[in-house]
């Protein structure tokens, strides 16, 4: 499938994977509205994209507030042609146990990935529908298939978003929904595990540490590459259902 001239939302593009995504997509011709909430970083992400000679715009702010998703969305009507969102926002806020976490420390977490998501939903999937096409993607993660101390509202965030598109999914085969998993990717998420603190860092942190010192970390290119080459492809093969970067 060509994305060519199509636009799509990209939240969480600041930096990291979200930023890798950006620039591939870029290279494939694709129309970006990014978002973010550091305006520096998501600024950079921009300037970058227009580099390649693709139209973006950049909207700063919290994806999980409705003002800030519905302003995606007439971003994303103002350069033509909306096909649709890749929700790649996420808090992790690693190291405390779950009473240790403050109020606005796990709302951050559940509001950037699971609230971030409905909000997307909410004002996308009108227009979506309306066209009979269209694609939504949330980048998920294994964490949401597994407990792990120190990263709990992280976990249960992941799961709560993973059976979010998978709900959307069961609603409606005119927009393909699924999630995608970029790996263990190194980013700075794994640089804040790394180094945590609270109750339950002695386990999380030789948890994290491990995964550099094994080699098994990818890098967030490669992540991206795998992700654009499915979206390139055939994704409706992955409808309501879970692609990794090993199918790209």
């Amino acid at each position: 499938m060509s994305l060519k001239n199509k636009t799509l939302i990209l939240t969480g593009a600041s930096r990291g994977i979200g930023r890798a995504i950006a620039l591939e997509l870029a290279q494939a011709g694709v129309k970006l509205v990014l978002s973010a909430r550091s305006r520096e970083p998501l600024e950079e992400t921009t300037q970058k994209v227009q580099e390649l000679g693709v139209e973006a715009k950049a909207v700063v702010g919290d994806v999980a507030v409705a003002e800030t998703a519905q302003e995606l969305v007439n971003a994303s009507h103002e350069l033509g042609n909306f096909h649709g969102f890749i929700h790649g926002a996420g808090v992790l806020n690693p190291g405390p146990l779950l009473w240790e976490l403050s109020e606005k420390q796990f709302r951050d977490v559940i509001d950037s990935q699971l609230t971030g998501g409905y909000q997307l939903i909410r004002f996308a999937m009108p227009h979506l529908l309306s066209t009979g096409e269209g694609m939504t993607v949330f980048v998920g993660s294994g964490a949401a298939e597994f407990t792990m101390t120190g990263i709990g509202a992280y976990t249960v965030a992941k799961a709560a978003e993973e059976h979010l598109a998978k709900q959307l999914a069961a609603e409606t085969n005119e927009v393909v929904s699924f999630v995608y998993r970029p790996g263990i990717v190194e980013t700075q998420m794994q640089e804040q595990a790394r180094a945590a603190e609270g109750g339950g860092a002695a386990q999380l942190r030789p948890v994290f540490k491990g995964y550099q010192q094994q080699g098994i970390l990818i890098s967030p290119q490669q992540a991206a590459q795998a992700l654009v080459q499915i979206l390139a492809g055939n994704p409706r093969q992955f409808h309501g259902k879970v692609a990794t970067w090993q199918d790209g």
